[in-house]
């Protein structure tokens, strides 16, 4: 019986330990494939899609995948300005953000947040938007493989390409051609500026129609991008 056991036993860590290889070998297969092909479609894509089709609303995915020297030189100048001031020069996570949005959280305060455009575009690609603490770990894991894989270059074309931009809009040159009628390349300065003011809920801020609160935030963010030096682009 106890030789039964221990075989018994020793199948559950076998089955264990190779679950867990599979975990890693697959993801960092995946990390590294998207280091070269674009990415299509992600899971906040496919969950939109299901909200869409339980409301009875038409299925709207407007994604159109452009290399990041066929965008705008000020869009990744106007994201850094708004979402992630220290982009550049960090490994994934801002810890003064961190430790900021902790004290206002703890004093009550406006919760500020935190995630870096690492962690955004972590989330975005492998990961879901509902926040839990398996998520988190899992954006923590991805986040260093894609700051290790990557480089800051290919994790920006990667945002600027998945990010939600509206309702049904996807990336930059799909909100370029909706909202301005141009190509992600020709957007300008304050195009950018004003893109990257509704960000923070592109659902709610409307690019093509923004509100007085949006247009401020603009104003806010072209004043901060004279301060942020070029990004290097392709």
């Amino acid at each position: 019986m106890r030789k039964f056991g221990k075989a018994k036993g020793f199948d559950i860590i076998g089955l264990f330990k190779y679950l867990i290889l599979f975990f890693f070998g697959s993801t960092l297969l995946v990390v590294l494939l998207y280091r070269f092909i674009p990415v299509y479609y992600t899971p906040l894509m496919i969950i939109r899609c299901h909200d869409q089709a339980a409301k009875g609303e038409p299925i709207r995915i407007i994604h159109h995948w452009v290399p990041l020297d066929k965008m705008s030189i000020y869009m990744p100048i106007a994201v850094i300005s708004s979402e992630d001031g220290r982009f550049l020069y960090h490994n994934g996570f801002d810890f003064q953000a961190i430790q900021h949005a902790a004290v206002n959280d703890a004093e009550g305060k406006r919760r500020l947040g935190a995630s870096t455009i690492s962690q955004q575009t972590a989330k975005n690609v492998f990961l879901w938007p509902q926040s839990s603490w398996v998520r988190k770990g899992l954006e923590v894991y991805f986040t260093f493989l894609i700051e290790h894989l990557w480089g800051k270059q290919r994790i920006m074309e990667v945002y600027l390409n998945s990010i939600e931009m509206g309702d049904g809009i996807y990336g930059l040159q799909a909100v370029a051609k909706q909202h301005f009628s141009c190509d992600a390349k020709d957007l300008s300065r304050s195009q950018c500026a004003l893109i990257a003011a509704t960000l923070p809920n592109p659902l709610i801020y409307d690019s093509a129609a923004p509100s007085s609160y949006i247009r401020k935030r603009q104003h806010h963010i072209e004043h901060i991008m004279k301060y942020v030096p070029r990004f290097p682009m392709y």
